[in-house]
């Protein structure tokens, strides 16, 4: 594994910050969700940042490597493309899983995967896969969780190491997931940063969030608090990373605020490093895994997952995403409470992206909140099977069945909105009776 490029202090590149972003006082680089882009048609602001010699790296929301299916190959040329398109040294993604094949479900976020032998068998291979197809090197993500999983076999720390051992995967450190798996789920990030093998450490995400009933949310819209910086500054005090990046995605906050963040970050990556100057510096690290291909890493331990492992993690992972987004029972040993937590959430974030990639959607229902209302009704029902786009048709679709909205005139717009974007004429009266007389039924 060849040494980490240089970073430094970066931002998360976001549409809506676009301009204040091209402002910020030494800013060394951005992250883009990859998801978010088109590689034959970037946008003209970060077209500008490329031209300046900042660094862009590409960060994937939607492979699910952590699932029980074999990465989309669709998926994967499209990461490897805006990784090209944007000269990145690397990309990134997410130890996680979002969506199941049967039945199929979206979740719409990233959900845990259990620690256990199977599902570190599916996801080395699964990362395999992701290696040989991708032209630059990939890192991988610990997520915020709000549930555990019963029956782990191993801790945080294990497993990440050991799925560092057998692929050479980076590591991408979210310090904030740190300190949410700390919050939610008993787990101590000291003995985390303790136990991976932080010379496979690629960069450091920072972000903030909120605690409400004793459940912390990994929100992205909240200032990053002391305590995060606090676990920054551990991990600091271990290894002195490439690059370290903060995360906002919601309720972004004036320029000045964002540029003091940055400095906060700078900070305390400035003082570790001049406190290893003034003291013994840290032990030199281990040798490092060697393969960073899946080709090299295809040879080492462990060789590919068994169908049985592969049929083990879907099933347990569809009874799981059932019950998060279409209101089967919650399988047994999990915190059915958090379950609860989590399926509102899941409904909150879908009702929210939906606004946002369909923002006249809460105008033709009369609001934001006839809008939600509407939407957690449908979602209820109705679980996401495809993207938020898709979601959105369904929704419109799903109104327009049961003669609603109830006001004619923005029936008729809605009617305009869903026909123009679905390309079709909305359902006749007669089609509309025999899909609710089959709802009923199902």
């Amino acid at each position: 594994m060849k040494p980490m490029a240089h970073l430094g202090v970066g931002i998360g590149w976001r549409p809506e910050i676009a301009d204040a972003v091209d402002r910020l006082d030494g800013l060394d680089w951005v992250e883009v969700v990859a998801e978010n882009i088109c590689p034959g048609h970037l946008p003209e602001a970060l077209r500008r940042l490329r031209e300046r010699g900042t660094r862009i790296v590409p960060h994937g929301v939607s492979l699910g490597l952590g699932g029980a299916d074999r990465p989309d190959p669709e998926k994967l040329a499209a990461l490897g493309e805006r990784a090209v398109a944007l000269g990145a040294p690397l990309v990134t993604e997410h130890i996680a899983f979002v969506r199941t094949s049967s039945p199929l479900l979206e979740a719409g976020h990233l959900l845990p995967v259990p620690r256990t032998r199977d599902a570190l068998d599916v996801l080395c291979e699964n990362v395999r896969i992701a290696q040989d197809a991708l032209p630059v090197p990939l890192a991988l993500e610990n997520i915020a969780a709000l549930f555990s999983w019963p029956g782990e076999e191993m801790t945080e720390g294990q497993f990440l190491t050991e799925l560092v051992e057998r692929t050479g995967v980076r590591l991408l450190i979210d310090v904030a997931n740190l300190h949410t798996n700390r919050v939610n789920r008993g787990e101590d990030p000291a003995a985390v940063l303790d136990a991976i093998p932080l010379e496979a450490l690629a960069y450091v995400h920072v972000a903030g969030g909120v605690e409400r009933d004793g459940v912390w949310h990994d929100t992205h819209a909240h200032p990053v608090p002391p305590v995060v910086l606090d676990l920054l500054a551990e991990l600091r005090s271990r290894v002195e990373p490439a690059g370290v990046l903060l995360e906002r995605d919601d309720d972004f906050p004036p320029e000045a605020e964002l540029a003091g963040e940055l400095a906060a970050i700078r900070e305390v990556v400035t003082a570790g490093r001049t406190a290893a100057q003034a003291g013994p510096g840290p032990s030199a690290p281990k040798p490092a895994p060697q393969p960073e291909t899946g080709a090299q890493a295809g040879a080492g331990a462990g060789g590919q997952a068994g169908e049985g492992a592969r049929t083990r993690v879907a099933l347990g992972q569809a009874a799981l995403l059932s019950a998060l987004v279409a209101g089967t029972p919650v399988p047994e040993g999990f915190d059915r409470a958090r379950i609860r937590v989590q399926a509102r959430a899941l409904a909150a974030k879908r009702a929210d992206v939906v606004a946002k990639v369909a923002p006249e959607l809460p105008g033709i229902l009369g609001g934001r909140t006839p809008y939600r209302t509407a939407f957690l009704t449908y979602a209820k029902h109705r679980p996401m099977t495809a993207g938020y786009r898709r979601d959105a048709l369904d929704f419109a679709e799903h109104l327009l069945i049961q003669d609603l909205p109830a006001d004619p005139a923005a029936r008729r717009r809605l009617t305009a909105w869903w026909r123009e974007r679905a390309g079709a004429r909305p359902p006749r009266r007669i089609v509309r009776w025999a899909r609710t007389l089959v709802g009923r039924a199902a």
